[in-house]
């Protein structure tokens, strides 16, 4: 299997070339990613513990599903394949915003969040999660504040940026 190949952009977004993706990250270049939060109908957010194997960030608390875009691909379509792939689910995709890189602190990602709501359970890929919980908002700041090493940088990020915005 060959290795994913990946846009490399600029600050702004902008693709510059395309790079495989593990030179765009031992590079540190910047490159993209889609993010979903899967809120169920009692507005608890789904989050994720990442298998043992990830070579990033393994065994950390991350959104629902993530996923790189890979090269000529756009955010909302890497995002409905994550959400597939990583959960087993099909769900209508809300855009929310694209986050801007903020170096090692979001991966060197620029990040697209995007929501759904669904109570369809999900079935997680066992090479990507190794379990997963929905949790309020509330439930899911307060473990922030007293073990935020136990989360990936870059949901926190993404997590502060979403309250901050639609409340918790």
């Amino acid at each position: 299997m060959s290795e994913e190949l990946f846009d490399v952009v600029d600050d702004q977004d902008r693709v510059l070339r395309q790079a495989p993706r593990s030179q765009v990250h031992a590079e540190h270049w910047l490159h993209r990613a889609s993010h979903i939060f899967v809120f169920n109908s009692r507005g608890e957010l789904l989050i994720h513990r990442r298998s043992a194997s990830k070579d990033e960030c393994p065994l950390k608390y991350t959104s629902s599903a993530s996923g790189h875009v890979s090269a000529g691909e756009d955010y909302g379509i890497a995002a409905v394949r994550e959400l597939q792939e990583e959960l087993g689910l099909q769900s209508p995709l809300e855009f929310l915003a694209i986050i801007p890189a903020q170096g090692a602190e979001t991966s060197y990602e620029h990040s697209g969040l995007y929501r759904t709501m669904t109570d369809d359970p999900p079935c997680f890929d066992p090479g990507e999660i190794l379990s997963g919980e929905f949790l309020t908002l509330t439930e899911i700041s307060n473990r922030l504040a007293l073990a935020p090493q136990d989360f990936t940088p870059c949901f926190r990020v993404l997590f502060a940026w979403y309250v901050e915005r639609f409340g918790g």
